[in-house]
Protein backbone atom coordinates (compact mmCIF):
# COMPACT_ATOMS: atom_id res chain seq x y z
CA UNK A 1 0.00 0.00 0.00
CA UNK A 2 1.25 3.11 -0.76
CA UNK A 3 1.63 6.87 1.45
CA UNK A 4 1.16 10.12 -0.43
CA UNK A 5 2.80 12.88 1.17
CA UNK A 6 2.09 16.51 0.16
CA UNK A 7 4.36 19.22 1.00
CA UNK A 8 2.61 22.46 1.00
CA UNK A 9 3.60 25.28 -0.85
CA UNK A 10 3.94 27.81 1.94
CA UNK A 11 6.08 25.02 4.17
CA UNK A 12 8.04 24.87 1.45
CA UNK A 13 8.24 28.22 -0.18
CA UNK A 14 7.98 31.85 1.40
CA UNK A 15 4.44 32.54 -0.95
CA UNK A 16 4.37 36.28 0.15
CA UNK A 17 7.99 36.73 -2.02
CA UNK A 18 8.75 35.31 -5.38
CA UNK A 19 10.59 32.00 -6.05
CA UNK A 20 12.00 31.73 -2.43
CA UNK A 21 12.65 28.50 -1.13
CA UNK A 22 13.19 27.39 1.98
CA UNK A 23 16.17 25.30 1.81
CA UNK A 24 16.70 24.69 5.43
CA UNK A 25 13.12 23.39 6.45
CA UNK A 26 12.85 21.60 3.23
CA UNK A 27 16.24 19.67 4.29
CA UNK A 28 14.67 18.80 7.45
CA UNK A 29 11.57 17.39 6.16
CA UNK A 30 13.87 15.27 3.73
CA UNK A 31 15.41 13.64 7.05
CA UNK A 32 12.85 13.38 8.56
CA UNK A 33 10.92 11.11 5.04
CA UNK A 34 14.52 8.95 4.85
CA UNK A 35 13.99 8.50 8.98
CA UNK A 36 10.79 6.85 8.44
CA UNK A 37 11.95 4.85 5.46
CA UNK A 38 14.67 3.90 7.87
CA UNK A 39 11.98 2.81 10.78
CA UNK A 40 9.98 1.13 8.33
CA UNK A 41 11.88 0.00 4.99
CA UNK A 42 8.43 -1.19 3.38
CA UNK A 43 6.89 2.08 3.64
CA UNK A 44 5.82 2.92 -0.04
CA UNK A 45 5.92 6.92 -0.48
CA UNK A 46 5.11 8.68 -3.22
CA UNK A 47 5.55 12.37 -2.52
CA UNK A 48 4.31 15.59 -4.40
CA UNK A 49 4.95 19.39 -3.03
CA UNK A 50 2.63 22.51 -4.05
CA UNK A 51 4.14 25.88 -6.40
CA UNK A 52 4.39 27.98 -4.07
CA UNK A 53 5.98 31.51 -4.48
CA UNK A 54 7.18 29.88 -7.59
CA UNK A 55 4.09 28.91 -9.79
CA UNK A 56 1.41 30.35 -8.12
CA UNK A 57 2.64 34.00 -8.99
CA UNK A 58 3.19 33.27 -12.22
CA UNK A 59 0.06 31.53 -12.58
CA UNK A 60 -1.91 34.26 -11.53
CA UNK A 61 -0.34 36.55 -14.11
CA UNK A 62 -1.19 34.98 -16.91
CA UNK A 63 -4.55 33.53 -15.32
CA UNK A 64 -3.61 30.23 -16.17
CA UNK A 65 -5.89 28.75 -14.15
CA UNK A 66 -9.30 29.91 -16.06
CA UNK A 67 -7.73 29.00 -18.96
CA UNK A 68 -5.34 29.44 -21.93
CA UNK A 69 -6.06 29.93 -25.25
CA UNK A 70 -4.00 33.54 -26.40
CA UNK A 71 -0.39 33.41 -27.51
CA UNK A 72 0.49 35.52 -24.64
CA UNK A 73 -1.37 33.08 -22.59
CA UNK A 74 0.39 30.27 -23.97
CA UNK A 75 3.50 32.03 -23.27
CA UNK A 76 2.55 31.80 -19.69
CA UNK A 77 1.67 28.16 -19.88
CA UNK A 78 4.89 27.45 -20.72
CA UNK A 79 6.23 29.92 -18.40
CA UNK A 80 4.32 28.48 -14.92
CA UNK A 81 5.97 24.67 -16.37
CA UNK A 82 9.28 26.10 -16.81
CA UNK A 83 8.97 27.58 -13.01
CA UNK A 84 7.30 24.79 -11.19
CA UNK A 85 10.16 22.65 -12.62
CA UNK A 86 12.47 24.78 -11.41
CA UNK A 87 11.07 24.17 -7.43
CA UNK A 88 10.75 20.76 -8.26
CA UNK A 89 14.14 20.21 -8.84
CA UNK A 90 15.21 22.15 -5.12
CA UNK A 91 12.87 19.69 -3.72
CA UNK A 92 14.47 16.30 -5.40
CA UNK A 93 17.71 17.90 -4.61
CA UNK A 94 17.43 18.49 -0.73
CA UNK A 95 15.64 14.39 -0.82
CA UNK A 96 18.81 13.17 -2.90
CA UNK A 97 21.00 14.95 -0.14
CA UNK A 98 19.22 13.44 2.71
CA UNK A 99 19.79 9.80 1.08
CA UNK A 100 16.15 9.69 -0.36
CA UNK A 101 16.56 7.60 -3.84
CA UNK A 102 14.19 10.32 -5.45
CA UNK A 103 12.87 9.93 -8.40
CA UNK A 104 10.96 13.15 -10.61
CA UNK A 105 7.97 13.00 -12.79
CA UNK A 106 6.76 15.86 -14.25
CA UNK A 107 2.74 15.60 -14.59
CA UNK A 108 2.44 17.96 -17.17
CA UNK A 109 4.57 15.57 -19.79
CA UNK A 110 1.34 12.64 -19.77
CA UNK A 111 -1.23 14.49 -17.74
CA UNK A 112 -5.03 15.62 -19.85
CA UNK A 113 -7.51 16.98 -18.23
CA UNK A 114 -11.23 18.22 -18.63
CA UNK A 115 -12.71 21.40 -17.53
CA UNK A 116 -9.57 20.86 -14.53
CA UNK A 117 -10.55 17.55 -13.73
CA UNK A 118 -7.39 15.20 -14.91
CA UNK A 119 -8.45 12.30 -16.90
CA UNK A 120 -5.28 10.65 -17.89
CA UNK A 121 -1.82 10.53 -16.11
CA UNK A 122 0.82 8.09 -16.99
CA UNK A 123 0.90 5.65 -14.25
CA UNK A 124 3.55 3.32 -15.52
CA UNK A 125 6.65 5.33 -14.27
CA UNK A 126 5.53 5.60 -10.77
CA UNK A 127 4.69 2.08 -10.56
CA UNK A 128 7.72 0.65 -11.74
CA UNK A 129 9.26 3.40 -9.34
CA UNK A 130 7.83 2.08 -6.14
CA UNK A 131 8.23 -1.28 -7.10
CA UNK A 132 12.13 -0.72 -6.82
CA UNK A 133 11.61 0.71 -3.95
CA UNK A 134 12.43 4.60 -5.37
CA UNK A 135 10.36 7.62 -4.35
CA UNK A 136 8.57 8.85 -7.04
CA UNK A 137 8.05 13.00 -6.91
CA UNK A 138 5.44 14.66 -8.13
CA UNK A 139 3.94 18.44 -8.41
CA UNK A 140 1.85 20.96 -8.94
CA UNK A 141 2.13 21.75 -12.45
CA UNK A 142 0.07 23.00 -16.16
CA UNK A 143 -1.67 19.90 -18.18
CA UNK A 144 -3.74 20.34 -21.47
CA UNK A 145 -7.34 20.62 -21.00
CA UNK A 146 -9.68 19.62 -23.57
CA UNK A 147 -12.51 22.75 -22.13
CA UNK A 148 -10.07 25.27 -20.68
CA UNK A 149 -7.38 24.55 -23.43
CA UNK A 150 -4.62 24.81 -20.80
CA UNK A 151 -5.21 24.71 -16.89
CA UNK A 152 -3.06 24.31 -13.52
CA UNK A 153 -3.04 20.57 -11.71
CA UNK A 154 -2.50 21.19 -8.36
CA UNK A 155 -0.81 18.85 -6.09
CA UNK A 156 -4.01 17.81 -4.51
CA UNK A 157 -5.44 17.08 -8.42
CA UNK A 158 -2.98 14.44 -9.25
CA UNK A 159 -3.13 13.15 -5.51
CA UNK A 160 -6.67 12.75 -6.27
CA UNK A 161 -6.43 11.21 -9.77
CA UNK A 162 -3.24 8.66 -8.09
CA UNK A 163 -5.38 7.78 -5.23
CA UNK A 164 -8.23 6.35 -7.66
CA UNK A 165 -5.88 4.83 -9.74
CA UNK A 166 -3.30 3.23 -7.04
CA UNK A 167 -3.35 0.93 -4.16
CA UNK A 168 -3.45 4.20 -1.70
CA UNK A 169 -3.59 3.88 1.70
CA UNK A 170 -3.11 7.18 3.25
CA UNK A 171 -2.41 10.64 2.25
CA UNK A 172 -0.61 12.76 4.71
CA UNK A 173 -0.84 16.78 4.05
CA UNK A 174 1.92 19.12 5.26
CA UNK A 175 1.27 22.55 5.99
CA UNK A 176 2.42 25.42 8.46
CA UNK A 177 -0.94 25.00 10.43
CA UNK A 178 -1.91 22.44 13.24
CA UNK A 179 -4.57 21.01 11.10
CA UNK A 180 -8.53 22.58 10.42
CA UNK A 181 -9.30 25.48 12.93
CA UNK A 182 -12.27 26.19 14.61
CA UNK A 183 -13.71 29.75 15.43
CA UNK A 184 -11.87 29.23 18.50
CA UNK A 185 -8.26 28.33 16.83
CA UNK A 186 -8.78 24.98 18.55
CA UNK A 187 -7.85 22.24 16.08
CA UNK A 188 -10.75 20.13 14.31
CA UNK A 189 -9.78 16.21 15.31
CA UNK A 190 -12.27 14.79 12.57
CA UNK A 191 -13.75 16.14 9.46
CA UNK A 192 -16.43 13.89 7.98
CA UNK A 193 -18.55 14.18 4.91
CA UNK A 194 -21.21 14.31 7.84
CA UNK A 195 -19.63 16.98 10.09
CA UNK A 196 -18.46 19.26 6.81
CA UNK A 197 -21.62 21.17 7.06
CA UNK A 198 -20.69 22.74 10.33
CA UNK A 199 -17.18 23.36 9.49
CA UNK A 200 -17.35 24.80 6.11
CA UNK A 201 -18.04 28.53 7.28
CA UNK A 202 -14.93 28.32 9.29
CA UNK A 203 -12.49 27.65 6.75
CA UNK A 204 -10.88 30.50 4.77
CA UNK A 205 -8.62 30.92 1.60
CA UNK A 206 -4.61 30.88 1.89
CA UNK A 207 -1.71 33.20 3.37
CA UNK A 208 -0.15 34.53 0.44
CA UNK A 209 -0.51 34.06 -3.60
CA UNK A 210 -2.34 31.04 -4.01
CA UNK A 211 -4.44 30.32 -7.69
CA UNK A 212 -6.14 26.96 -6.86
CA UNK A 213 -7.75 27.92 -3.42
CA UNK A 214 -6.24 27.37 -0.09
CA UNK A 215 -7.74 25.25 2.83
CA UNK A 216 -11.42 25.38 1.77
CA UNK A 217 -10.79 23.60 -1.36
CA UNK A 218 -7.98 21.06 -0.24
CA UNK A 219 -10.58 19.38 2.59
CA UNK A 220 -13.78 19.56 -0.15
CA UNK A 221 -11.19 17.69 -2.60
CA UNK A 222 -10.31 15.54 0.28
CA UNK A 223 -13.50 15.09 1.71
CA UNK A 224 -14.99 14.53 -2.56
CA UNK A 225 -11.58 11.30 -2.17
CA UNK A 226 -12.32 9.73 0.94
CA UNK A 227 -16.34 9.22 -0.48
CA UNK A 228 -15.45 7.80 -3.40
CA UNK A 229 -12.47 5.43 -1.35
CA UNK A 230 -13.53 4.93 1.78
CA UNK A 231 -10.71 2.80 3.33
CA UNK A 232 -8.39 5.94 2.94
CA UNK A 233 -7.42 8.40 5.52
CA UNK A 234 -5.73 11.59 4.56
CA UNK A 235 -4.38 13.85 7.90
CA UNK A 236 -3.53 17.31 7.80
CA UNK A 237 -0.54 18.27 10.12
CA UNK A 238 2.07 20.97 10.99
CA UNK A 239 5.16 20.04 8.66
CA UNK A 240 6.74 22.98 10.26
CA UNK A 241 6.94 21.20 13.62
CA UNK A 242 10.41 19.25 14.02
CA UNK A 243 9.68 15.12 13.88
CA UNK A 244 5.91 15.62 12.94
CA UNK A 245 6.12 13.85 9.83
CA UNK A 246 8.32 11.21 10.68
CA UNK A 247 6.18 10.66 13.76
CA UNK A 248 2.87 10.57 11.45
CA UNK A 249 4.78 8.05 9.41
CA UNK A 250 5.78 5.63 11.83
CA UNK A 251 2.79 5.38 13.40
CA UNK A 252 4.04 6.91 16.97
CA UNK A 253 1.59 10.40 16.79
CA UNK A 254 -1.54 10.40 15.48
CA UNK A 255 -1.74 14.57 15.14
CA UNK A 256 -3.71 17.31 13.36
CA UNK A 257 -7.41 16.76 11.53
CA UNK A 258 -8.08 13.77 10.21
CA UNK A 259 -10.41 13.39 6.97
CA UNK A 260 -12.19 9.86 6.51
CA UNK A 261 -15.38 8.71 5.42
CA UNK A 262 -17.92 7.49 8.29
CA UNK A 263 -17.08 3.52 9.67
Amino acid sequence: MITLVKLGGSLITDKQVRASFRQAQMARIAQELAAARRQQPALALLVGHGSGSFGHFEAQKYGTMQGVHTPEQWHGFASVATIAAELNYHVARAMQQAGLPVFRVQPSASARATDGVITSLALAPLTLALQQGLVPLVYGDVAFDTVRGGTIISTETVFTFLAQHLPVQQIVLLGEVDGVYDDRGRVIPAITPANFAAIQPLLGGSAGVDVTGGMLTKVEDMLALVQARPALTIRIVNGAVPDVLRATLTGEQTPGTLIHAPA
